[in-house]
């Protein structure tokens, strides 16, 4: 696959502080603008680093849509905080994190939303439960959707969500005031602009992510293997339709609690050799199609935004079969962005001969220290 074209910037964490956050009390650390390895037994806290990483760039965790769960025990209060730079110029980005609340900010001061401050410092997570987004369930993939679709339109995050709380409203009128309630009309016609708005970020990002997938696929898998990548909408695509069918299944909507059709039941299709890769595809392939999912999502949210992405990989090695590793590791060094990776086994990790390219920290019940790369 053809990296990022050379005029992209470049986007790198220069400084990251966290406080009280999970199981790290206090951290304070300089990564370097290439490779980071992080190192150490499991359970230490090298994911929940990671974790500081992603909800200083985009406001959110990986791992949990419950922010209190972020905040250390006995603490009241957590908080990142991380200076950016960006094409040789400096922001500071900062979240700071409590049961029910979060206040973030850049250059202490507040954005206008959370869509643009989720923006500002693209990050792509690659973790070993991202298997599921070729084997798993829709929802992986719808969000790895919407994640790339805010990159290429902020607004997006907006539609989806005004979309979850017309459709909410409507199932609620459904079990209060029954399939003939009038005011259902109105929902239904709400539901359905936010829906077709999703339904179009949803198609452009499908879209990208189809081609640059493909273009993966063939440097990571067997040759003779085809991978197909589509997006299918559970719903209609005209307005009128899509109306009327909603109306149509008021009824079978109430006796099962969700509405049956709408974006929250969109999938990415994934057809390998014109058979569904979820049930056919063998354990190795499957790895190879994420690989390829991730991969793309890493192009198409540079391209999006003209910077290389910060990349976080959470032992994603253990994994991957040699293969796939040796091509994953590959690909890093042909990015040339910053990358941070977690791994229980240091000696392993394969970042290239130039050791100035590399450093590497080891963290113990939550502490975090530098140390000297192992020999290999």
């Amino acid at each position: 696959m053809d990296d990022l074209h050379s005029s992209i910037g470049s986007l790198f964490v220069e400084s990251l502080q966290v406080r009280s956050f999970r199981n790290l009390v206090r951290v304070d650390c300089e990564p370097g603008e290439r490779f980071n390895v992080i190192a150490g037994d499991n359970g230490q806290g090298k994911t929940n680093l990671l974790e500081a990483l992603y909800v200083v760039a985009t406001s959110k965790s990986f791992r949990t849509a419950k922010l209190g769960e972020l905040v250390g025990h006995e603490s009241e209060l957590a908080s990142v905080r991380a200076t950016i730079r960006q094409d040789g110029d400096a922001r500071s980005q900062s979240v700071g994190l409590k049961p029910g609340s979060r206040m973030v900010k850049i250059d202490d001061k507040r954005p206008q939303t959370l869509a643009s401050y989720a923006v500002r410092t693209p990050i792509v997570v690659f973790h070993p439960g991202e298997i599921a987004l070729s084997m798993g369930a829709s929802d992986g993939r719808r969000r790895l959707l919407d994640r790339t679709a805010l990159y290429l339109a902020p607004q997006s995050m907006t539609e989806l969500e005004s979309y979850s709380r017309a459709i909410k409203a409507r199932q609620k009128t459904l079990e209060l005031r029954g399939i003939d309630a009038p005011e259902l009309a109105d929902w239904e016609t709400l539901a359905v602009r936010h829906a077709l708005a999703v339904m179009q970020h949803r198609a452009h990002a499908a879209e990208l992510l189809a081609m640059h997938t493909k273009i993966a696929f063939g440097r990571i898998a067997a040759p003779e293997l085809r991978l197909e990548v589509s997006y299918v909408p559970s719903a209609p695509r005209t307005e009128d339709e899509y109306r009327s069918s909603l109306v149509r299944l008021r009824t079978r909507d109430l006796a099962r609690g969700s509405a049956s059709i709408g974006p929250h039941r969109d999938d990415l299709a994934l057809v390998l050799d014109e058979r569904a890769a979820r049930g056919f595809a063998s354990q190795g392939q499957h790895r190879a199609v994420t690989l390829s999912l991730k991969s793309a999502e890493i192009e198409v949210i540079g391209r999006a935004r003209g910077v290389r992405p910060i990349l976080l990989l959470d032992d994603v090695s253990s994994e991957l079969d040699r293969e796939r590793t040796a091509a994953l590791f590959s690909f890093l060094r042909d990015q040339r962005g910053q990358v941070f990776l977690t791994t229980t086994r240091p000696e392993l990790i394969d970042t290239g001969e130039d050791p100035s390219t590399r450093r590497d920290f080891r963290i113990e019940r939550g502490v975090l220290a530098t140390a000297s790369r192992p020999a290999v």
